[in-house]
């Protein structure tokens, strides 16, 4: 198969699945790194949020909402990412 198949078989892939199908492509790509193949590979955190976790998002929703946070591109600058 080549890479033009490859993208038409991406291509057609229902809007639903992409993320799904974009997870499966990454871990066919972290194959041979065994480290993001454990991170792609690990599971969901499902613990249910402290009462203090629940605190700090609402809170940190609330400086968004005031314009006190900043921005993605922000960070990565201030980072150096």
């Amino acid at each position: 198969m080549t890479r033009e198949a490859v993208h038409k078989l991406v291509d057609a892939i229902p809007e639903g699945d992409v993320e799904r199908a974009a997870r499966l492509l990454q871990l066919l790509i972290a194959g041979s790194d065994p480290v993001l193949f454990s991170l792609l590979t690990a599971p969901l955190d499902d613990e249910p949020e402290t009462p203090e976790e629940v605190a700090a998002v609402a809170e940190a929703r609330a400086e968004m909402a005031r314009g006190e946070g900043i921005s993605h591109e922000e960070a990565r600058r201030e980072l150096g990412v």
